[in-house]
């Protein structure tokens, strides 16, 4: 899974231009179940077991990745820019990055230090304050390779290091897809659908249309979260902790998860000897806010990666979490479809 996931990370997909990222998984897929793409974008696959589920079961995870979007283009060359998703402008200055079709490369810039004056000498500049260098000459050079309205990228290699740590931009959520591709790649027990999202980090818009059309009894959502797990941060706001499994959580800004499910999650996991844990901050959310209202309510448990650096080039993950997270996901689905909490 781990080559899977590098390859997801390596392409270039912000959200509502998944393009690239939904060729990739069809290419992966189009053997071995049934999909459509529904006009959002969305892929709806169905993976054939090895029997009939007694309730209908649906895994998810989202193809988009955070990003920027080009809005302006300035007479000197320079490329003024917007975020596609909660991105900290903290992670963002001296980064390299792609722009528009040609992939042109480019880099964050803003203010020389020396220039500053009163505030910002000492505190981050936004957004707004921040613009794009692709090396043009002016406008009318600029414009030979940009064009309003153009994606923008984190560049970032996978990188493995330490014992067991993986880098790369877009682990949230491309670690989801690839846990999706290895189940469908796989001999299942039972029927399962498979819904490979898109505009998750805009505002969930892909997860609304995909609940409506499959309608499942039970969903899973499969996701990277934040772990703040680091130096300077007081234990209680740490959130979750990489090394100690998959999250499970019981409440974030978008979902009060259901309380029998949180519980037998955390059954199966421990019977089986598979480390999870959940958040201890009420913090994020995920495509699980929105499929939960869908069709008069459906049964929705999210399981997380524990991502440090989320949202920005550089996003850190562990190999034993995420083995932690599989395992789960594909228990989970086996016993939701019999109808089976834990």
């Amino acid at each position: 899974m781990l080559e899977t996931l590098k390859a997801l990370c390596l392409i270039d997909g912000i959200s509502g231009r998944e393009d690239k990222v939904r060729e990739y998984i069809i290419s992966r897929i189009s053997d071995k179940c049934e999909y459509e793409i529904d006009p959002m974008g969305n892929i709806i696959a169905f993976k054939k077991g090895l029997q009939k589920a007694e309730k209908k079961v649906m895994l998810s995870a989202h193809m988009d990745e955070v990003g920027f979007i080009v809005t302006y283009i300035c007479d000197n060359g320079f490329i003024k820019f917007t975020n596609v998703g909660g991105v900290d402008s903290k992670v963002t200055l001296g980064k390299t990055v792609t722009v528009g079709e040609k992939a042109v490369k480019g880099v964050i810039g803003s203010k020389a230090i020396h220039l500053c004056k009163g505030d910002e000498e000492t505190t981050a500049p936004t957004l707004d304050k921040l613009y794009i260098d692709i090396g043009a000459k002016n406008k009318e050079d600029a414009e030979k390779y940009v064009e309003i309205g153009d994606s923008v990228h984190f560049v970032s290699d996978f990188v493995t290091f330490g014992k067991s740590k993986i880098k790369a931009k877009a682990i949230d959520d491309r670690f989801g897809c690839a846990v999706m591709l290895k189940m469908i790649e796989s001999e299942l027990e039972y029927d399962t659908y498979f819904a490979f999202l898109v505009q998750e980090e805009v505002g969930c818009r892909g997860a609304s249309a995909a609940a409506f059309t499959v309608k499942p009894d039970y969903a899973i959502v499969l996701e990277a979260t934040t772990a703040a797990d680091v130096a300077f941060v007081d234990d209680a706001d740490a959130v979750c902790r990489q090394g100690n499994g998959a999250v499970v959580s019981f409440m974030d800004r978008s979902t009060l998860y259901n309380r029998d499910l949180f519980k037998g999650a955390f059954k199966l996991a421990k019977d089986n000897n598979i480390k999870i844990q959940t958040k201890t901050t009420v913090a994020g959310g995920n495509d699980a806010g929105a499929i939960h209202k869908s069709n008069g309510g459906i049964y929705t448990v999210a399981i997380s990666l524990p991502c440090r650096y989320i949202h920005s080039a550089t996003s850190v993950a562990d190999t034993e979490d995420m083995k932690s997270c599989c395992d789960l996901a594909v228990l989970l689905a086996k016993n939701y479809a019999q109808n089976k909490i834990s």
